[in-house]
């Protein structure tokens, strides 16, 4: 039976990102115009069958997502787990008419079978965690998307709420913990990015101090 998390602490209005919709978009179009953008940019695209969606990231989103990555980070040293970072890697399923270059993604369970190589993802199985900070609306249905690229645990913060979701039966279901992270509740995320606004070293030592006070040796 599921329970309501606590309400998240009152943080900043968050101003997110700029975003650009082309519709009625073909495949080969999208993949012309992915070939012909520098790898290194900050824009990120997704592609939905024939939407695609083109995402300019400012201040507040980049600060989400890379506090989002440090916290993982810490969980995975204090938990000591094994870790393929993707970062925004294009991921492409021509299949399924789908692309994306997500905020965060990774391979935890899924790391021995990819590490050492990059990964093909018309053969490999796709990240075991994605993340998504989206603060202003998106035309893109993103849980219906990573459902059916497949993606076991798919994360979403809007600035103010961390939403965890799991695929069971093809669809994604809400849950209140993570099954990467099972010990730890949402406040913790909460706690950490309200430190992280003003301290970000401090709240990752605050994090772990978090940790061992719930776990004591």
């Amino acid at each position: 039976m599921l329970t309501t998390a606590p309400e998240p602490p009152a943080l900043l209005h968050p101003s997110g990102e700029q975003r650009v919709i082309f519709h009625h978009m073909t495949w080969d179009t999208y993949l012309q115009m992915l070939a012909l953008l520098p790898q290194s940019r900050n824009s990120r695209l997704t592609y939905d069958h024939g939407i695609l969606e083109i995402t300019m990231p400012l201040e507040d989103h980049e600060f989400y997502r890379c506090m989002l990555e440090r916290f993982i980070l810490v969980l995975v040293e204090i938990l000591e787990l094994p870790i393929k970072t993707m970062g925004s890697t294009t991921l492409n399923y021509p299949n399924l008419e789908k692309g994306a270059e997500p905020d965060n993604a990774y391979y935890f369970q899924n790391q021995p079978l990819v590490k050492g190589r990059n990964v093909d993802f018309a053969n490999d199985p796709p990240p075991d965690l994605v993340v998504e900070v989206d603060i202003t609306h998106t035309d893109i249905q993103k849980n219906q998307f990573y459902a059916a690229l497949g993606v076991p645990e798919f994360w979403r913060f809007n600035g103010q709420v961390w939403h965890i979701y799991v695929l069971r039966s093809h669809v994604y279901i809400e849950v209140e913990q993570s099954p990467t992270f099972p010990d730890i509740p949402k406040t913790w995320l909460y706690d950490f990015l309200v430190t992280a606004k003003e301290d970000e070293i401090g709240a990752m030592r605050s994090l772990r101090k978090q940790w061992n006070a719930a776990h004591p040796a």
